[in-house]
């Protein structure tokens, strides 16, 4: 027997008092932690998508909340053998909301690509954010670069820090957890011989979802290409926003849209930007996505009791923070096909910009590696301080299809699993700056947008070898929990939107 939900709602332990970072009232009222994990019961029987695939566990078996929250999920596995829901996770109401607000946080402004997490470690620079500490130049050179290889922090050798009181102080250091902590770094740029020595203070800094736009002559008209790195709210809409209308005003043919670390967020913003790509032809009366909840649910959504339409190419501006004024007419480019750049941080909302587009007929290449999966999605519920997330839908296009949990994959890749579409198996090149022609994904890109060929693979490391976000068993770095995940959907639209078609 599953009493409702809202029996058992925001009845705490530890009621919290006052007001949230939004300066709503917290709802808690006294209550028991039984309380709280007999929500979370009856909470994952109403709205998880497999719910007739969870094992009904007593509550008062588990010692914490979170305990109990970790086995309320299937244990199922997708045709390649990873876990069907990959994606169950928590993290404290107040960091959720910082995430919303797109609240600045501490860093130096560089983004890590782990190559290997565990020794001998490969820790490199991916990208640095504008305006930040790791992109400061001095004297002609920056003080990180793409591919930087990390050797040493603050004295310990990174690559072979062999105790657990090392990898701590290297975690505490990689993501320093308060602006004005200054950290020295020993770093190898690409294609050096010789390390050298960059001394950096973080700040908070809130990260850029467009981190750069260029417009790339070819013989054949202009390619336009965008480095997207979020879906998250309230920023997003209006970067990317920007990011097409200046490629609108510089007449580019093509786009090559990279979304290699881009790790998710806002399905809304999902579907504005394949709108400004497709253009109001293609898009007209079509739906983005679909959404299938739990057998139970029916034709309504369980989460929001609302009934379940379907997703429109959104053509207007929603608002998110009230940044942009909403109901404005988006820019579009009215494109017959794009070019994305992926790897196996390619997740969630970026995904749907794919499978939305290919639900319409469009043209889509993927150029890279595999994605990394996620046609799913969760709408984020506070509890008693904790937000959960556990996947409630599965999103599908205009054609209903949906099933691509393990990733869209280049058609000459070697990987067994994955959906197949046209483009080129290309490892990360992390020799030379995003952006750059002769960058190895977009230089792939503008090859087989000439001739329709692929570059010769690489003899290298398989293009997915790398983990942004997590480490390896035994000693290895990884960022504090949950870590940087963006790889929800939130799918609240704020008032005064009109959800124009």
């Amino acid at each position: 027997m599953f009493a409702a939900a809202s029996t058992f709602k925001d009845r705490c332990e530890i009621p919290r008092t006052g007001n949230d970072l939004f300066g709503r009232p917290f709802p808690d009222r006294s209550g028991t932690a039984l309380e709280e994990r007999f929500w979370l019961r009856s909470w994952t029987q109403e709205t998880y998508l497999w719910n007739t695939e969870v094992t009904d566990q007593n509550p008062a078996g588990f010692s914490t909340r979170i305990a109990y929250f970790n086995v309320l999920k299937t244990t199922a596995k997708t045709p390649s053998a990873k876990d069907k829901d990959d994606f169950h996770f928590n993290e404290s109401t107040e960091a959720y909301q910082r995430r919303q607000q797109s609240a600045p946080s501490s860093t130096y402004g560089a983004d890590y690509v782990f190559k290997a997490s565990s020794p001998p470690r490969d820790v490199r620079v991916g990208y640095t954010e504008p305006q930040s500490p790791a992109a400061a130049v001095t004297g002609g050179q920056a003080a990180l670069v793409r591919g930087s290889r990390l050797l040493r922090i603050n004295g310990i050798d990174l690559v072979n820090a062999n105790t657990q009181d090392e990898v701590n102080r290297l975690n505490a250091a990689l993501f320093p957890s308060a602006a004005g902590t200054s950290t020295t770094f020993v770093v190898r740029d690409p294609g050096a011989t010789a390390d050298r020595t960059v001394t950096l203070t973080s700040i908070n800094l809130s990260p850029s979802p467009v981190n750069r736009t260029r417009v790339i002559d070819t013989p054949t008209g202009k390619v336009g290409y965008i480095l997207f790195n979020t879906f998250s709210p309230f920023e997003s809409e209006r970067a990317i926003i920007q990011a097409i209308t200046e490629l609108r005003i510089s007449s580019v043919t093509d786009l090559v849209l990279d979304l290699r670390y881009n790790g998710g967020g806002l399905l809304a913003v999902s579907s504005q930007l394949a709108y400004m790509i497709a253009g109001a032809s293609r898009t007209e009366n079509r739906a983005f996505s679909r959404l299938r909840f739990n057998a139970a649910a029916g034709a309504i959504n369980p989460v929001t009791g609302q009934s379940n339409s379907p997703t429109p190419f959104y053509n207007q501006t929603i608002g998110f923070g009230n940044i942009l004024s909403p109901n404005q007419a988006l820019p579009t480019l009215t494109l017959n096909r794009v070019f994305v750049l992926t790897t196996a941080d390619t997740c969630s909302a970026s995904e749907a910009v794919i499978n939305g587009l290919r639900g319409i007929n469009f043209e889509v290449n993927v150029i890279g590696a595999t994605t990394c999966g996620k046609p799913f999605g969760f709408y984020p519920q506070d509890n008693c301080g904790e937000t959960y997330y556990t996947i409630q839908f599965q999103t599908t296009n205009d054609q209903s299809f949906g099933d691509y949990a393990d990733g869209f994959t280049p058609n000459n890749s070697s990987a067994a699993f994955g959906v197949r579409a046209p483009g080129c198996q290309v490892a990360d090149d992390l020799t030379r700056e995003l952006g750059d022609p002769a960058e190895g994904l977009l230089a792939a890109a503008l090859q087989f947008r000439a001739n329709g060929s692929c570059p010769t693979p690489s003899s290298g490391a398989a293009p997915a070898d790398q983990d942004r976000a997590s480490g390896d068993s035994g000693l290895s770095l990884r960022p504090p929990a949950p870590g940087v995940m963006e790889t929800n959907y939130d799918m609240t639209l704020p008032a005064g939107f009109r959800g124009a078609r």
